[in-house]
């Protein structure tokens, strides 16, 4: 069984339903049920057109619930739309059912927390990770989402602003995460760059490609993480990272700066270095300073406290960190890192040891608890 190819159908086959009329909810409740149904089936007999599959299976199973809710007229009317027989559009609708699920009657929030979960494939904890919010809130967030479109016919779109946050999350979770949707999210954001004169959008774009030049280079062979001050540069994907900084350049240019503009601004510092040690720190607490104003996060901050660190020496770094809430994820890691470079090996080694049990996967506490035994080991 083929999970990436199912994964990859999905949101085709789930716009092809709102289309023809299924509103959301239902909609992804039927695909749900042909992707359970394919999973006991292609094994054995797999098809020869898996998306057409996937369409006609999903589409009686919506018309087995409207038939279970609705009048013998509606029944009727939504049996003359079913597919025709033969192999389904190549169309890849993905982008378009982005849009579709930033619906005006959602907020940007419940927006993109559905979207998520419905087309990006991202599961309800990885979505509350990425929003610094408990399971409980985001599961009841999403399902108030659902509520709120059942019924409605997806045919005005949402805005650009609700879909590239959708993107750059998805990037970040395929990108860091259990699930690999970043080549899928950069694949979307140059789709939308293609048709948007934006530099938000042209900003997003140079940001994944900034980041995604470096992939190869952040895990060793045994699948350990490597810090980025260690990475191997030659490693580094240098025409994904000339692309990056030529679309990052036209796009400040416009002199209309965002939030990704800026984001990408400090990659693209990391990347123009040749050693860690040429880094300009400077520039980098510059730009998050320009960050922390558009967005006000209280990651950007944490991430401010590691810059300022680098720039102004642990001590300065320790003090941006001390105004912020310890309770932000990987505050407590952040503060072994600034522990350690000030020379208090004894606190930094304890530090990464509860940085560890706090980390969000596997790569990163082993990574974290080699850490602290790489400290306790010079005591």
């Amino acid at each position: 069984m083929n999970e990436v190819l199912l994964r990859n159908l999905t949101p085709s086959v789930l716009a092809i339903l709102v289309r023809r009329g299924a509103d959301f909810a239902a909609a992804e409740d039927a695909v749900q049920d042909a992707l359970v149904e394919a999973v006991r089936v292609w094994p054995a007999d797999p098809p020869r057109d898996p998306k057409g599959w996937l369409v006609t299976v999903a589409w009686r199973r919506f018309l087995d619930t409207v038939r279970a809710d609705a009048a013998r007229r509606r029944r009727e009317d939504l049996v003359n739309e079913e597919p025709a027989p033969g192999p389904a559009p190549a169309a890849d609708d993905t982008l378009r059912l982005y849009f579709l699920c930033a619906h005006p009657s959602l907020t940007p929030s419940s927006a993109v927390a559905l979207t998520l979960r419905a087309v990006g494939g991202l599961t309800t904890r990885q979505i509350a990770r990425a929003y610094l919010v408990p399971e409980a809130t985001m599961a009841q967030r999403i399902s108030r989402a659902k509520r709120t479109v059942s019924g409605l016919r997806f045919v005005q779109p949402g805005d650009v602003a609700t879909v590239l946050r959708v993107l750059y999350l998805v990037f970040n979770e395929g990108y860091s995460g259990d699930v690999d949707l970043a080549a899928e999210a950069i694949r979307l954001t140059r789709q939308l760059a293609a048709v948007i004169d934006h530099p938000e959008v042209a900003g997003l774009l140079a940001l994944m490609l900034l980041h995604h030049a470096r992939r190869a280079a952040r895990t060793a062979p045994d699948g350990s993480l490597v810090p980025l001050a260690e990475q191997d540069r030659g490693r580094w994907d240098t025409a994904s990272i000339a692309e990056g900084v030529a679309i990052l350049q036209a796009a400040l240019a416009r002199d209309r700066l965002g939030e990704f503009q800026a984001q990408a601004a400090i990659a693209a510092l990391h990347a123009d270095a040749p050693t860690a040690e040429e880094t300009d720190w400077v520039q980098i607490v510059e730009w998050y300073d320009e960050l922390a104003h558009l967005t006000d996060s209280p990651i950007v901050r944490l991430n401010r406290a590691v810059a300022v660190g680098e720039a102004d020496g642990p001590r300065a770094g320790l003090a941006a960190l001390a105004a912020l809430d310890a309770s932000l994820p990987r505050h407590t890691a952040v503060a072994a890192y600034l522990h350690e470079r000030d020379g208090d090996l004894a606190t930094a080694a304890r530090l990464y040891a509860e940085a560890a049990q706090k980390a969000p996967n596997l790569a990163e506490r082993d990574h974290l608890t080699r850490q602290a035994a790489r400290l306790n080991a010079r005591r």
